[in-house]
């Protein structure tokens, strides 16, 4: 599969080296800076709203992005030390094969799976999304491939350079399964009235298994599901995973998200033969992003609940119910000329986090279960061009094991800088 992979890379970077024209489409550049609610766009249309290079006459169009940064963190004063961490590049490939019919795919190495500071993954090459979409009228779009199931906005609109942190929100990463994506088909559609615009997506893909209650965390632990390459060709449960998402945008006012995915995620039968009683993951999450126009001060915000449905016999380290999510607020303070870049910005930010893994009491006790984290994250960003960020991010964050304790000596604080730098290409 890598060897694949590396060949398509390869295959690409030489079409693209050779000198033809080319142009970047223009109308895709809007989406690449910060959320602006004056442009007549939603969340849903982020897989498309990227900057792609078209060579010359070739119903081709290729992009992508790069993100690395430098981290320094400590636990109660215990490090690691300095970290130097390639987290990301991603190559689209895009084509329109005929009127209303067309193509896109996102290869990806990744070395942060989980978004855990300080934690460098295991870097890996994946093909994150490949899906075709046939238009048929405004509310009636069919889409069919690997696709990215559209629970919640950070899951589609995850792209290193939209944003002005290191990091990847934790809830969105270790709570859920970020950049989740799954085989499947499904509908979509959008249409815009006046100030007015409204748009929804319903898939039925492949999804979770037993690994989101069995796995190395010992905890309740939906990311653990993206390890399973088999998704992509089988159902553990046989059933399928239902995804849906409804959005409504006024341009003064802002992008509001409800979003669904749920479905059998254990193998309960075995060559037709039942074997255990089927059980449920669920997920609800809201999102909501604005710009306040007097300030220009972006907001964007999403929360998500988590039920599953666990086997009488597990113990309480396992939970049945998770509820998390963040708030990021970004304030341009400076956008002008900045030596040859005639529309830099320099934006300060910060983002707030919480994540509960253990929601409700034990049951012997009634005393709360806790196993959460709450996090802080001051930044300061610059951008020569909306395509391109440079950020300084300083964490602080605090974690508690499930009876309350703090996990690790003194306050168990852990405290980080991070410099990073992403841009589309």
């Amino acid at each position: 599969m890598k060897q694949t992979l590396l060949a398509i890379l390869t295959g690409v970077f030489l079409l693209s080296s050779r000198p033809v024209a080319a142009q970047i489409d223009s109308s895709l550049l809007k989406a690449t800076g910060p959320v602006d609610t004056a442009h007549r766009g939603l969340t849903m249309d982020a897989i498309y709203s990227r900057p792609f290079l078209q060579m010359g006459k070739s119903p081709v169009s290729i992009g992508g992005y790069v993100e690395t940064d430098w981290q320094y963190v400590a636990t109660s004063g215990i490090t690691v030390g300095h970290q130097f961490q390639f987290r990301r590049f991603s190559l689209f490939v895009a084509s329109t094969i005929a009127k209303h019919i067309k193509f896109l795919s996102e290869i990806e190495y990744e070395n942060d799976p989980t978004g855990d500071p300080g934690d460098a993954g295991d870097g890996d090459f994946e093909i994150e999304y490949a899906a075709l979409d046939i238009e048929l009228h405004p509310l009636l779009n069919l889409r069919g491939g690997m696709i990215v199931n559209p629970i919640g906005a950070f899951n589609q609109n995850h792209d290193g350079p939209k944003w002005e942190f290191t990091d990847r929100p934790i809830a969105m990463t270790q709570m859920l399964p970020d950049t989740w994506s799954n085989t499947g088909f499904g509908v979509y559609g959008k249409q815009y009235r006046n100030h007015w615009m409204v748009g929804y997506e319903f898939y039925l893909t492949g999804g979770f298994n037993d690994s989101i209650i069995d796995n190395a965390q010992a905890k309740t632990f939906l990311p653990a599901a993206r390890s399973n390459p088999s998704r992509f060709t089988a159902s553990a449960s046989g059933e399928p995973l239902y995804t849906g998402k409804i959005s409504v945008r006024h341009d003064r006012i802002g992008e509001l998200g409800l979003s669904y995915m749920g479905g059998v995620y254990n193998t309960w039968r075995i060559e037709g033969a039942p074997v255990d009683s089927k059980r449920t993951v669920r997920v609800v999450d809201v999102d909501f992003n604005t710009t306040l126009p007097k300030w220009h001060t972006n907001v964007v915000t999403e929360w998500a609940w988590v039920f599953v449905q666990l086997p009488p016999d597990y113990t309480p380290e396992y939970s049945g119910r998770q509820f998390g999510g963040f708030i990021d607020i970004v304030q341009p303070v400076f956008r002008g000329k900045i030596l040859d870049w005639g529309h830099a910005t320099i934006n300060l930010a910060v983002r707030g986090e919480y994540v509960d893994w253990n929601v409700g009491n034990f049951a012997a006790t009634g005393t709360r279960m806790y196993n959460d984290t709450w996090s802080i994250m001051p930044a300061i960003s610059f951008r020569p061009a909306q395509q391109t960020v440079l950020r300084f991010n300083y964490r602080r964050q605090q974690t508690r094991d499930i009876t309350g304790d703090v996990i690790g000596a003194s306050l168990g604080l852990t405290e980080g800088y991070s410099v990073g730098l992403s841009t589309y290409f």
